[in-house]
């Protein structure tokens, strides 16, 4: 077989200076052609190519398309194509037991929870993840997802629950305990980006506990992902930062849990989405997704497939 130049998502996010977000959004449309490689989803150039120059499919002069790439099955199916947002790798699993129905293809994107759900507001995302903590409250997700997707009904659904706090290098030898030990003064922080769930919560652990962002080194450094901040205190970039007990444990450092977070699915309800949400609840139900989510370890599936708010659908949006 020909091999043909092909870009994963995020290369082409790059050359088109757009958020991983839109690309998805794109191929979800059928406005870029995608295949998959294993689990990865991959551009053709010639197809990349073609969006950026239109004229050349008028002219005839365009390379193959990437269709030469898939297999019969994938360019005559009519799955519809959903983006699931977040990070955790329980979302993988979650995508391959929905593929499984034979109804959707899922597109995986990875974005933190506030991105994520803005996202899905503008129409861009199906099926968002979200870790976020309201210190008012001490409530998880749905406090946001009232202020963000005003004017929208939702349904937002446990996938799972999982212990949130510092992670810390083997043996804890700053003996880090508390938010408030962040602020001693020999700790660097190793933080998370803006808007993502664990930066949230510190944001929040740190308004109600009245504790200065400035006496804390490091806050201003960042990292996108739970195994990323995770690999910086092995390393020993930093001393100490917010993740879960999943991620620490993967590269061998200690934790300390201070809070069971709830993690989420919310999706829009609309007529689109009425099968989807269905679907979605009875999987994430069912013996076998949650039998698999427990041989990872570290996840509590005790509420998973429970609906936690739901705001009935009463016409189009």
């Amino acid at each position: 077989m020909k091999h043909e130049l092909s870009y994963t998502v995020e290369e082409v996010a790059n050359l088109l200076k757009v958020s991983k977000l839109t690309v998805y959004d794109l191929i979800k449309k059928g406005k870029i052609p995608a295949f998959k490689v294993g689990r990865q989803m991959r551009i053709s150039a010639a197809d990349i190519d073609l969006l950026i120059n239109p004229q050349k499919k008028a002219l005839g002069t365009q390379s193959p398309p990437s269709a030469a790439f898939e297999s019969p099955t994938q360019t005559t199916n009519t799955k519809r194509k959903i983006i699931i947002s977040g990070q955790d790798m329980v979302l993988d699993i979650l995508g391959r037991h929905l593929e499984r129905t034979g109804k959707y293809q899922a597109l995986r994107s990875h974005e933190g929870s506030l991105n994520s759900l803005l996202a899905m507001y503008k129409g861009e995302c199906d099926i968002v993840s979200l870790h976020m903590f309201d210190g008012d409250t001490e409530e998880y997700n749905v406090p946001f997802v009232r202020k963000i997707l005003i004017g929208f009904p939702y349904t937002v659904i446990n996938l799972v629950s999982r212990k949130a706090g510092l992670m810390v290098q083997k043996g804890n030898p700053y003996q880090l305990h508390h938010w408030n030990d962040l602020t001693k003064e020999s700790i660097r922080l190793i933080n998370r980006e803006k808007g993502s769930g664990a930066r949230i919560l510190l944001e929040e652990q740190l308004r109600v506990n009245k504790i200065d962002s400035s006496a804390i080194k490091g806050y201003q450094t960042e990292e996108t992902s739970h195994l990323s901040v995770a690999s910086c205190i092995s390393s020993g970039q930093a001393d100490v930062g917010i993740g879960i007990e999943k991620a620490a444990k993967l590269v061998g450092l200690d934790f300390v849990p201070l809070i069971m977070e709830r993690y989420d699915l919310v999706v829009i309800n609309n007529q689109q989405n009425e099968e989807l949400v269905k679907l979605l609840t009875k999987t994430l139900q069912t013996a076998s997704f949650k039998e698999e989510i427990q041989s990872l370890s570290d996840y509590d599936t005790s509420q998973t497939g429970e609906v936690i708010f739901e705001s009935p659908y009463v016409g189009s949006k």
